[in-house]
């Protein structure tokens, strides 16, 4: 998938840039986006799956210009499948209904039809006897595999997810990631911030570094991983692995 912006920014306030003017274009498949927080990471995110407005530029995926007005917009997003930092899945609703009802309500699936394939993914991802829980019910864990399947249900073009473990102990984490790893596996492309470094280099073709709003650094993971060249990769990477044991 083709991803390309020109002169791509957004700003609040005059004195409050979220992201500095960049260009970028390359064909994705998987990319970690990373950087410290408050880069502008899930800014970027945001606006790659129309949920906000850049304030300049313009935004082309798959040689489609994604244009500025609600109705193009509420189509675009049909393509997108959304993960949030926690799952942001409906807390009146059951696990099966979380993911059955966009089915009928956006996609247009049958009642059947849309049960059938929450079925199928909950079985998927291990989660088939918690089928009937609402979220309070589930662990963090559970959560998010919940907000995967609600995400990839519609076979989406291209899945975004923003921070997808950041709320989650080591044991939900790993659960996480390996589903999604599960899902690069089969072929889906998808772009994803994460803190998770270990996941960024090895299970990511690609990685784009953000920092205080700026694209500063872009390129295969293994090499952007061993060889940074700007001193706030550097140094960003440097904190990060300081306590690894």
């Amino acid at each position: 998938m083709k991803i390309k912006f020109q002169n791509l920014s957004k700003q609040y306030e005059p004195e409050h840039v979220i992201l500095n003017p960049m260009d970028f274009e390359d064909e994705v498949h998987t990319l970690a986006v990373i950087g410290p927080s408050g880069g502008g990471k899930s800014t970027l995110l945001r606006i790659i799956g129309g949920l906000i407005a850049p304030t300049t530029g313009k935004l082309w995926v798959d040689s489609d210009e994604i244009r500025q007005n609600e109705a193009s917009l509420q189509q675009y997003r049909k393509t997108i499948g959304f993960v949030f930092q926690q799952g942001g899945l409906f807390r009146h609703m059951s696990a099966l209904d979380n993911i059955a009802v966009p089915l009928e309500q956006v996609h247009g699936y049958s009642r059947t039809k849309s049960r059938s394939r929450a079925l199928e993914l909950l079985e998927r991802f291990g989660l088939k006897e918690d089928a009937g829980k609402k979220p309070a019910a589930l662990s963090g864990g559970q959560q998010q595999r919940v907000a995967i399947a609600r995400a990839v249900a519609a076979q989406p073009k291209l899945l975004l997810l923003d921070e997808p473990t950041s709320a989650l102990d080591p044991e939900y984490t790993t659960e996480v990631l390996n589903v999604i790893r599960e899902l690069k596996e089969e072929g889906m492309r998808f772009i994803i911030v994460t803190h998770e470094m270990g996941f960024a280099r090895h299970a990511c073709d690609k990685a784009a570094f953000l920092c205080e709003g700026s694209l500063l650094e872009y390129g295969e993971s293994a090499q952007l991983f061993a060889h940074p060249e700007t001193e706030q990769l550097q140094r960003f990477l440097g904190k990060l692995l300081e306590w690894n044991v």
